[in-house]
């Protein structure tokens, strides 16, 4: 008899082909996504005298270093900017990869052009240079970075990897009026730390993940990494049977699909595997959450106040939160809801999917925006259905700037980006040091969080604003 294995086990086990003395693993890839950062890959391959080993099996995009002004060459901010498009452009169209790039209406940040257009599948395994990789795992595939390893797997559609530990998040109960998936893992985070979850795949699950939509599971899966996990990931279901129909990339309807949801159906983690570390968490008694630090386990409700470095476990807990007070210009005490607001973002590969979108429009009912605030689709196809729905209007009618699809200032490196000494409501996925440029303040939350602090000027519980 079998012995019962975990979802990401039987991916694991399915992709490999080989394992060393030392412990690692070579996989098989089913798919490579390569966007400006893979320069160093391709000219790697170049002086090696190296081909794509399997062009058809690996995608280009360009999503860092658009611009969310526009969608042409022109509209990037400077020389060195168009340049690394265009060497991407130049490497994909080298090696015969099929590239999204400007003016494309399917081109996006990479993590959403994955599921949408059907290439990220359950039982798939699904790599990028980019460390969010891991947002794709939402639809039961194993989804990862490999950074300086990207070169080897585009030569060869294979890569060494040595194998990460289990540990299951059991999400329980439902989710209160105005908790968003964001709200789930921000709390996540805060409770098993940045480290927490440190050389694990972590697989979601329960009844508060099984209620989520197949976007909302993708912000889950997003911010694994943001808790030290390799990646994260969701055994399908019907939800994401449904998601993936009739997308370019996936099974035709028919018998290919007949063969592909059978086998889908053989991947959710046996009744009696077991994980290597387990944790829980109750969804009933979330609040929306924000941060108040530099790192995403800094997050607490909306309701508190900014915690004190005297009460910390430890010295060095101690003199970590200390610092990042003084880089965010706060005082132990501060009601969170007193933090004034500079300027919003809505975006990212965390949180600029369609349903993002609805859910933050939603929220603004006639009113306007008291602070600059940026609305930026992580996909073209997200920013077409968007308007076809008259989404962008309702967010420029009430003062909102509508972008272009891509990064945008989620990382600050395309022309958006914070001013130093600034604060930022971001639906983004990091609140680093200087992530939204130097010296920049960020405070994380979702996407009804955030029009609520661009409607109000400060940081905002949504559900006074949503009151019936």
């Amino acid at each position: 008899m079998n012995a019962p294995l975990t979802l990401f086990e039987k991916i694991w086990k399915s992709h490999t082909i080989i394992e060393d003395e030392g412990g690692q693993s070579l996989l098989y890839v089913d798919w490579l996504l390569c966007s400006e950062g893979s320069v160093h890959a391709f000219n790697i391959l170049r002086q090696e005298g190296v081909e794509v080993r399997r062009p058809n099996q690996v995608m280009g995009v360009a999503d860092h270093y658009v611009a969310s002004g526009g969608p042409r060459m022109e509209d990037v901010v400077d020389d060195e900017r168009r340049n690394m498009i265009r060497t991407l452009e130049n490497n994909v169209r080298e090696a015969k990869v099929r590239m999204f790039g400007l003016g494309d209406p399917y081109r996006g940040i990479q993590h959403l052009v994955g599921p949408e257009q059907g290439m990220t599948q359950p039982g798939l395994i699904v790599l990028c240079g980019d460390s969010h990789t891991s947002t794709q795992g939402a639809v039961g595939a194993l989804a990862f970075s490999i950074g300086g390893e990207l070169s080897h797997a585009l030569a060869t559609q294979t890569v060494w990897q040595r194998k990460p530990k289990k540990m299951r998040m059991w999400v329980h109960g439902s989710r209160p009026v105005g908790v968003s998936a964001k709200d789930v893992i921000l709390a996540i985070i805060s409770k098993v730390g940045h480290s927490g979850a440190l050389q694990h795949a972590i697989e979601y699950d329960g009844p508060a993940i099984r209620a989520m939509s197949v976007e909302e599971r993708m912000t889950v899966c997003n911010m694994s990494i943001e808790a030290g996990a390799r990646l994260g990931i969701i055994g399908p279901d019907e939800k994401t049977y449904a998601y993936l129909k009739s997308r370019p990339y996936g099974p035709k309807a028919g018998a290919d699909m007949d063969r592909a949801l059978a086998y889908w159906k053989t991947l959710p983690t046996d009744s009696d595997a077991t994980f290597d570390k387990e944790q829980s968490l109750d969804a009933s008694g979330l609040t929306p959450m924000v941060t108040w630090g530099n790192s995403p386990e800094d997050a607490i409700s909306i309701d508190a106040r900014v915690p004190d470095p005297r009460q910390a476990s430890d010295e060095k807990h101690r003199l970590s939160m200390e610092q990042s007070l003084d880089y965010m210009g706060l005082k132990p005490g501060t009601a969170m809801k007193d933090i004034a607001i500079d300027q919003v973002f809505i975006g990212s590969c965390t949180n600029g999917r369609l349903e993002d979108l609805r859910a933050a429009a939603a929220v603004i009912q006639g009113r306007r925006a008291v602070v600059p605030a940026l609305v930026v689709p992580g996909s073209t196809q997200v920013k077409l259905q968007a308007e076809a729905e008259g989404l962008d209007r309702i967010f420029l009618n009430a003062g909102f700037t509508w972008g272009e699809s891509g990064c945008s200032m989620c990382v600050g490196m395309n022309g958006d980006s914070v001013a130093e000494g600034k604060r930022c409501a971001s639906t983004s996925n990091r609140n680093f040091r200087g992530r939204q440029g130097r010296g920049s303040r960020t405070h994380l939350l979702g996407p009804e969080m955030a029009v609520a602090a661009a409607l109000t000027g400060h940081l905002t519980d949504v559900r006074e604003l949503v009151k019936s």
